[in-house]
């Protein structure tokens, strides 16, 4: 199984209401996008995350699995959006699990 880890930092001109779309928009991934096992998000509420809004969880089958879900049009629609409303940064990290 693959993790797939991913960190959003928006613009502060970002509305909670925008990133609420997105988190809603992702969510939507269970069932259309094959492989995955697992999805999580929400609002960070560390004050631990360097500025960092958002954070998404992924589990998917394998890797081929990783590979199809990030050229995914609804992958690629929901990136745009997120462009769209002041994405700044992004941090990923996948690894294997057992």
């Amino acid at each position: 199984m693959i993790e797939h880890i991913v960190l959003i930092k928006f613009s502060p001109n970002t509305l909670k209401e925008q990133i609420d779309e997105v988190i809603q928009q992702t969510k939507a991934f269970r069932g259309v996008i094959p492989g995955i096992i697992d999805l999580q998000e929400g609002h960070n509420f560390s004050e631990r995350s360097q500025g960092y809004d958002l954070g998404l969880t992924v589990r998917l089958v394998n890797k081929e699995a990783l590979e199809k879900y990030q050229v995914h049009p609804k992958h690629k629609e929901v990136r745009r959006y997120m462009e769209e409303i002041g994405l700044l940064d992004i941090i990923v990290v996948d690894f294997e699990i057992d």
